[in-house]
């Protein structure tokens, strides 16, 4: 197969691949994620939200959907416009906007004296979290080296994931503390203070030197590969960087048109598919109804809630391992690992909500089936977010060209909010006319045709360039190449 032969050749990035990387790159990827973590933050709080703000803002269970759902619709928007946004503005001043949009989105959430208000500051913190997913993945991967870009990329995932934790840890926190109706505000608003730390970070960081050589600012790039490059490497990926670009140059301006171009149209769908399998296992019903879940089997409020937080621990753990096993076993490997076990723990949660009985003989709640669906969650989540989840991100900033990568990436992870959207808005409803066992088959039926996707299509990019993973595809995909990338995948043996 292709991608097979793809991974056996030479897997050099460049003359001195695995030279350390320089601690600025670290400190860029560091700050940049704040915006995974209010990313995490902002999809996780609703959570715990949910079970306070009713009696105030008389939610039902279809305005409950679309206060949770809200946010994800809005991030579908976010995504599309943040990824044509960040090829003309640039990487860095996206991000800057976005932080900007967080903190608004937060404040007003936390204020909001009607579900309207609500749901409409929830679709304004959409924006900012569906921004931060399709930008923050390419900033990184633009600026990192190719041989750390796996763990450097990943890190937006455990940023993601702390995110959500912390949430959940808020939620309990708040609640054990001060409780009362009003709690979920304060829950709401904290998320103000890592977005002001985003804005101020930002500020002071490079845009990627991918992007500044696509607008022909080559010394402003060669001096941000001087700050995070040994000095062997800088020469060898600036020409190989101003090679791509040029070629790119030569086809002009990216435009929405141009995904007609069948190597590029089949390309855009294969990021659209790794998109949507990793919503379609259902991951974010556990992130955001975890607790209505743990309520709906049996525990308390108190109980639902603390027992949230072992999911936030467990992702954030999970997450580590994937970081550290991304550089060592793959992408390949790692997604078909998290979308196969995802889906058989599906079906074991589904088996134990419909083989064990909700209560014991004396009307006493079954603790052992609570605490096993429970169990089944979190193992789920550590297939998930140890493999599944961090690689989706990587790929998806790996595989698009440099020309359309912001409006690739973009149209991708619009995908993956719609996807998560129609997931989270279903969940209430699957849960009333099918109970907790049929939502958790139907997922897992879903999980059988993405194992399948994974096996058909998705290819080994680990140890590339980005300039070398777009001529793969393009000599995977077109039938008809041009002499000049021809040219480029012979000199660096792709």
């Amino acid at each position: 197969m292709e991608h097979e032969q793809f991974i056996t050749k030479n897997s050099a990035s460049g003359p001195n691949s695995k030279t350390k990387t320089e601690p600025f790159v670290k400190v860029i990827a560091i700050i940049s994620t704040l915006g995974g973590l209010l990313f995490g933050y902002d999809t996780g709080v609703i959570s715990g939200a949910l079970l306070f703000m009713g009696k105030e803002l008389h939610l039902t269970p279809f305005t409950t959907g679309l206060v949770t759902s809200s946010l994800l619709f809005g991030a579908a928007f976010g995504a599309l416009a943040a990824g044509h946004l960040a090829d003309s503005a640039g990487r860095k001043k996206i991000i800057i906007l976005l932080a900007i949009i967080f903190a608004v989105g937060a404040i007003g959430t936390a204020l909001a004296p009607d579900v309207n208000w609500m749901i409409f500051f929830r679709l304004v913190l959409g924006l900012a979290v569906g921004g931060a997913a399709a930008t923050v993945p390419v900033y990184i991967a633009e600026i990192a080296p190719a041989n750390r870009r796996g763990q450097l990329v990943t890190m937006q995932e455990l940023m993601i994931v702390s995110g959500q934790m912390l949430a959940y840890i808020t939620n309990a926190t708040f609640h054990e503390i001060w409780g009362g109706d009003n709690t979920w505000r304060w829950m709401l608003a904290i998320a103000t203070i890592p977005a002001v730390l985003l804005w101020v970070g930002m500020m002071f960081m490079p845009d990627t030197p991918r992007w500044y050589a696509m607008k022909g600012r080559f010394a402003e790039a060669r001096r941000v590969l001087e700050r995070t490059r040994a000095k062997e490497d800088v020469e060898w990926e600036m020409t190989e960087i101003e090679e791509t670009i040029e070629v790119n140059r030569a086809q002009g301006k990216a435009k929405l048109r141009d995904l007609a171009e069948p190597w590029l149209k089949k390309l855009f769908i294969l990021g659209i598919g790794i998109a949507a399998i990793q919503q379609l296992t259902g991951v974010n019903t556990i992130m955001y109804y975890a607790p209505t879940v743990l309520k709906t089997v049996g525990l308390s409020t108190d109980a639902a809630l603390f027992a949230t937080i072992a999911n936030g621990v467990i992702s954030v753990l999970m997450t580590f391992v994937g970081i550290w096993m991304v550089g060592r076993v793959g992408r390949r490997p790692l997604v078909l690992i998290g979308q196969m076990g995802c889906t058989v723990c599906l079906f074991l949660i589904g088996l134990i909500c419909y083989l064990m009985p909700e209560f014991h003989a004396n009307g006493d709640v079954n603790l052992l089936r609570c605490y096993m669906v429970l169990g089944g969650m979190l193992v789920f989540l550590s297939f998930q977010q140890g493999a599944l989840s961090p690689v989706t991100w990587l790929l998806l900033s790996e595989i698009f060209p440099t020309r359309m990568r912001g409006i690739c990436m973009g149209g991708a992870v619009f995908a993956l909010w719609i996807a998560n959207f129609i997931i989270s808005m279903a969940f209430p409803l699957l849960l009333t006319y099918f109970g907790l066992s049929g939502a958790f088959f139907i997922f897992g039926i879903i999980g059988i045709g993405g194992a399948i996707f994974v096996i058909r299509c998705i290819p080994e990019t680990r140890g590339r360039s980005l300039e070398q993973i777009e001529h793969y595809f393009h000599a995977k995909y077109s039938n008809n190449k041009p002499k000049e990338f021809l040219n480029i995948t012979e000199k660096y043996k792709v």
